[in-house]
């Protein structure tokens, strides 16, 4: 992947500012004006000791500052396997009122990620937002923290708008696919373009995998209240954010859900393909990840949202027959994952990211409408 990088300054500190190198004419369309690329801005964490704690114990801190402007933010590292034990918080100032917001706290758990370890570990990003301020502050549980920990603030840049029931019914180009005995009927889905996808941030190429025999449901953890005609731009913040920040080859989710139901193409390379994605450690293969934008540990998904889930699990479990009501065998290709490397396990079709990871992801209530979803989805592929 190819970046062009800036020098910047925030509030006194030099920082590093990230955007894509775009290479004239790349991508385009013809008659159409490019959108006005993101980027990401890594800003280091500096140490804070405890008073009287170990010496292996220090805080990170960042200390409430202007910044460039961001609407999505987490923190991250430099070692993709090591683990962070401790809590991370952060704080912004909004870019349209000047007030900061109160502490909230970012998910540390490293689960959605490539099987073989890769980039930079982080956490679950934030979507706060149209901002220009920030405050970050990591506390150790007693083990030493990560080395390199660095606030990463995405700018989802600018790009088309996307409104419920604006969907695209079909890619450019498609494979004719096998007949089958239960096919699901095929949802609108927004294309990458449809989102504004800057494709020269990514890698080029894609890695297919063995037919998708299951679909692991996820939650971006990211936020709630957001409006859906932010989708794109948190989706883009999440590209961004998986690319630049964690060095992934793409975003790590198949697909992704708002709260209004509307179904966005996720990692590049054909919906109707078997993308390798980096959603689920140890299974990967042979699955797809649909991710519902939001946090659903207490707050329930919006039926909306859950019907978007239903319809992509049931047309994409169709593509190759399987039941999505019924059960699928996946081999581990990680023993980071709950199952040791070559094992074989037994999943529902339709499975949450907790099934597969100890994690709380998609969220306890959205983990328990999985049963729900399931039986939907057969009953849209005609079983």
């Amino acid at each position: 992947m190819r970046f062009t990088q800036f020098a910047a300054l925030a509030a006194g500190s030099s920082v590093l500012l990230l955007l894509p190198s775009v290479a004239a004419g790349a991508d385009a369309i013809p008659g159409e004006s490019r959108a006005a690329p993101g980027g990401v801005t890594a800003l280091p964490l500096t140490e804070s000791r405890r008073s009287g704690g170990p010496a292996d114990g220090a805080d990170r801190t960042l200390d409430s500052q202007s910044t460039k402007s961001f609407a999505l933010l987490g923190v991250s590292w430099d070692d993709p396997t090591a683990q962070l034990d401790g809590t991370v918080q952060v704080r912004t100032r909004s870019a349209a009122t000047g007030r900061w917001s109160g502490w909230h706290d970012l998910d540390v758990e490293a689960d959605d990620r490539p099987d073989e370890p890769t980039g930079r570990g982080s956490t679950a990003p934030l979507w706060v937002g149209a901002s220009n301020g920030v405050s970050v502050r990591v506390h150790s549980a007693g083990r030493p923290l990560p080395a390199g920990l660095r606030a990463e603030l995405v700018d989802p840049g600018s790009g088309p708008a996307v409104t419920a029931g604006s969907e695209s019914s079909a890619a450019a180009s498609e494979r004719v696919l096998p007949s089958v005995d239960h096919p699901g009927p095929r949802p609108g889905i927004v294309t990458r373009s449809g989102w504004g996808a800057d494709e020269s941030v990514r890698e080029p190429g894609f890695v297919y995998t063995d037919p998708v025999k299951a679909v692991f449901v996820h939650h971006t953890d990211t936020a709630n209240n957001y409006s859906c005609s932010d989708s794109a731009a948190i989706i883009r913040s999440i590209y961004l954010y998986h690319v630049q920040s964690n060095g992934w080859r793409d975003i790590g989710y198949n697909f992704l859900v708002d709260r209004c139901g509307t179904i966005f193409e996720g990692r590049a390379g054909g919906v109707i393909e078997p993308v390798l994605g980096a959603h689920t450690l140890g299974f990967n293969t042979a699955s797809s990840g649909v991710a519902a934008i939001g946090s659903f540990g207490t707050a329930s998904a919006p039926q909306a949202q859950q019907d978007g889930i239903v319809k992509i699990a049931a047309w994409k479990l169709g593509l190759t027959d399987q039941d999505a009501a019924g059960s699928t065998t996946l081999v581990s290709a990680s023993d980071g994952s709950r199952y040791k490397k070559g094992t074989s396990v037994s999943f529902k079709t339709i499975s949450g990211h907790r099934d597969a990871f100890a994690t709380e992801c998609p969220g306890g209530t959205l983990y328990s409408r999985l049963g729900d979803i399931r039986t939907r989805a057969a009953k849209l592929q005609g079983r």
